[in-house]
């Protein structure tokens, strides 16, 4: 009788190239303490693919380890966990999934990555979509978002004062090549060096502004400038009380240092900076983070650049015509900064899922399943007639 009610979980390898967060062994261990018989994928040996917890630290925790890449040949009743969306392809999907699968909203491909679920009788449950009783997310990256959007933002200011002129060289390059920090406290170690290296430069600490600073992202970036060296004083936290009197563009961005955007775009705003604002003769800013990426979006709050960055080529230099100034402004937009902290953007994510995670015997009655089997009902209901093929509903 057990096993129906606690149905088995196959938490799987990720396939994603340069993704190695998953859900925590800590997690793991509470779901097998539960009662939930859970497997684990092997972690991929590839460099790229390596998941930053080790197999053993999952055997440790009670789950049983299998061969990586059988998730599609689960038992029936299984429910596939994972981070990343899983590789497209044509095979319908026979086992219910929960991960991140970035086709909810319309985008590119949406139709026939959502199709495969209702053609093989399952369901997705998008992590990016599961709320509490106030619509919001029961868990997300923000915060680790802000951690690291704000490393690299000081890494970019240090350089730019040790090496005019030159751009800062890939994550892998200041990691050992690969291309993200095992921990908090290597990463921590390494930008504290960065800002006692360019107070020698400029003969003091920088400043740094936060545009969203009480949001889980903002809190993230003013814990990594503390934990920095920063002084309090030099970090100007601004959230919705400042800015709902007064539109943008404002002055206050440009005479910081280090400028990091944390605001979730709902709708279209006035810019937070704008090329009169910042050609102007004076400007201290030097650096922008602009963690919530609206790279594409019309409306993007801080329209000097076009492009993602990456963690191979961190900074786009800001598009900005006749500039006064003669110091570089480099902006970092890039969309997966979590990667490059993966253990504790891990084990935040999967702690704030615990709680959910645990109601999955309930899957048909716990509100959180419920509202998710909801949405994507919805969502499978805006396909094509000839795409959907038979649903249990």
């Amino acid at each position: 009788m057990g096993q129906q009610q606690h149905p088995a979980i196959l938490l799987r390898a990720e396939q994603k190239p340069l993704e190695h967060r998953s859900f925590s062994p800590a997690v793991i261990r509470s779901l097998v303490d539960a009662g939930y018989p859970v497997s684990v994928e092997r972690s991929s040996t590839d460099p790229d693919f390596r998941r930053i917890f080790d197999d053993a630290e999952y055997a440790a925790a009670g789950a049983t380890l299998v061969p990586a890449g059988g998730w599609p040949n689960a038992a029936p009743g299984t429910l596939v966990l994972g981070l990343k969306e899983i590789p497209e392809d044509d095979f319908a999907l026979a086992n219910d999934h929960i991960a991140f699968a970035h086709c909810y909203k319309n985008q590119g491909g949406w139709e026939k990555v959502l199709a495969r679920f209702p053609r093989g009788g399952s369901v997705l449950y998008d992590l990016e979509f599961l709320v509490d009783e106030q619509g919001r997310r029961v868990s997300a990256f923000g915060y680790h978002a802000g951690f690291t959007g704000a490393a690299l933002g000081v890494k970019a200011w240090a350089r730019q004062l040790s090496h005019p002129g030159e751009k800062l060289p890939s994550v892998g390059s200041f990691t050992d090549g690969r291309g993200y920090y095992r921990n908090e406290d290597e990463l921590v170690d390494q930008i504290r060096k960065d800002v006692e290296a360019g107070e020698k430069a400029l003969g003091r600490k920088p400043t740094a502004m936060v545009l969203g600073a009480l949001g889980r992202c903002g809190k993230g970036a003013c814990d990594l400038f503390l934990k920095a060296g920063i002084p309090a004083e030099n970090i100007t936290r601004w959230d919705l009380a400042e800015t709902k009197d007064r539109d943008g563009p404002y002055e206050e961005i440009v005479q910081h240092d280090i400028f990091l955007n944390a605001i979730y775009l709902s709708k279209p705003i006035p810019p937070f900076v704008n090329g009169d604002l910042l050609t102007r003769a004076g400007r201290k800013l030097s650096v922008v983070v602009d963690v919530s990426c609206d790279t594409t979006n019309p409306h993007n709050p801080i329209p000097i650049y076009s492009i993602n960055t990456t963690f191979d080529d961190p900074t786009v230099p800001a598009e900005i015509k006749g500039d006064q100034n003669t110091g570089p402004l480099s902006v970092i937009s890039i969309d997966h900064l979590p990667s490059m902290l993966p253990r504790e953007a891990s084990e935040a994510f999967s702690e704030g899922l615990r709680e959910s995670l645990l109601q999955l015997k309930d899957l048909k009655t716990s509100r959180v399943w419920v509202d998710a089997e909801k949405l994507f009902n919805e969502k499978v209901a805006q396909l094509p007639e000839a795409l959907r093929g038979p649903h249990r509903g």
